[in-house]
């Protein structure tokens, strides 16, 4: 080979390393390198997809990092956003019906750093009629697990005797809970240990009533778990923070290890439809916000990821998040957009008997988790979702 020759590999060569560094770089920006390798590589169960000829039930949870205080406004601007929930939620929704006759719902996971009782009795308003559910949301920084324990314990008695919420187990007759993370940090996970601190908090979390977790995915945040589009049990490694990144997967015929939490995540998969400046693949996360709402394609690609107990592929679970009370959230979840999303899931059920679609609670998802493990082959959304209830 000619010495031009080689001179056009070589420049071939290092003009594509040059490439292929950037563009791992970007991508290691977002993080994208903590999970996108096991999205591609790591074998997952097939799930049913809606383009499927075959039956399939989509499960649909709002889980909302609901926090009134956001942006540490005026008290009167925080029961301002709430009120705007409680007054507009129900009457631009309650029309809208899923395949078994039932309105959206919504859960709000409340933050127990900015518990005020004010915020609370207004929401229990949306409860009572039917239109949603409370939980535990918590942000927290060099906690113990003593302390960390202490305030889930105090919080959730204060939901239940101040407010009529949340269940008790039937068997243990404890108060019970789901959960979400404040700044995504579950088991200490972040790399700078900030806003956590306890490293055994599954641990804490299930002595303390915890039935499930739903904070994740947390990308593009570098507590992102390898874990991805999973159902699954995660355990406490003694010495190791960040235990979740891994667990035993749902499975059907599988009974759920007394020693494990059950996580349960929201879609997450790159989205190569809107591709930064053509070229890098964006994150699609089953996050609402404004600029970024629910649509029929979005519920396509988090039908796509095949979130479900493995040996019931045609159970799928749609885990949403959001951070509801920011003002440009609200507009959306509470705009045309949102109501445009429930009319195109409607329409699409017209027209395919195949597709049934539930808006459920997060409690009622861990519910419908349960069922599947169990080998239930049609999910009871009447019945046994509403058995465990608190009598006030």
């Amino acid at each position: 080979m000619s010495a031009t020759l080689w001179g056009i590999l070589a420049a071939c060569v290092a003009t594509f390393g040059i490439a292929a560094s950037a563009y791992w770089y970007v991508l290691r920006r977002r993080h994208m390198h903590l999970w996108l390798g096991a999205y591609y590589f790591t074998p997952r169960p097939k799930a049913n997809r809606l383009s499927d000829d075959a039956p399939i039930h989509v499960f649909i949870a709002v889980c909302d990092h609901y926090e009134p205080e956001w942006g540490k406004p005026a008290k009167s601007t925080s029961i301002a956003r709430v009120q705007r929930w409680v007054n507009e939620y129900p009457r631009l929704f309650e029309k809208y019906r899923d395949s078994t006759g039932r309105a959206p719902q919504h859960t709000y996971f409340y933050p127990q750093d900015e518990y005020q009782p004010e915020y609370l009795d207004l929401l229990v308003e949306l409860v009572h009629k039917g239109l949603g559910d409370v939980d535990v949301h918590l942000h927290h920084d060099g906690d113990t697990a003593d302390s960390l324990r202490q305030k889930l314990h105090e919080f959730k008695q204060a939901l239940h005797d101040r407010h009529g919420l949340l269940r008790r187990d039937p068997i243990t007759n404890e108060l019970v809970y789901g959960f979400i993370h404040g700044n995504w940090a579950l088991c200490n996970s972040r790399p700078d240990r900030r806003w956590c601190g306890v490293d055994q908090e599954l641990t804490v979390l299930m002595e303390t009533g915890c039935y499930a977790d739903f904070t994740l995915p947390s990308a593009p945040s570098n507590t992102q778990t390898r874990l991805v589009n999973s159902i699954y049990y995660a355990q406490d490694i003694p010495g190791r923070c960040g235990s979740h990144n891994w667990g035993l997967p749902a499975q059907v015929g599988n009974v759920a290890p007394e020693d494990h939490l059950l996580m349960i995540q929201g879609a997450l998969l790159p989205d190569w439809r809107n591709r930064k400046l053509g070229i890098f693949p964006r994150i699609e996360n089953s996050d609402i916000h404004g600029g970024r709402p629910a649509t029929w394609k979005r519920f396509q690609d988090w039908t796509r990821a095949g979130v479900h107990v493995a040996g019931r592929p045609d159970w799928l679970f749609v885990k949403l998040h959001t951070h509801g009370c920011k003002d440009s959230n609200i507009d959306t979840w509470l705009g045309p957009e949102s109501q445009r999303f429930h009319q195109e899931l409607a329409e699409h059920a017209k027209v395919n008997s195949n597709f049934h679609y539930h808006y459920v609670t997060a409690w009622e998802m861990a519910q419908l988790v349960h069922q599947a493990e169990r080998g239930e082959t049609v999910p009871s959304l009447k019945t046994e979702l509403r058995v465990i209830v608190t009598s006030h």
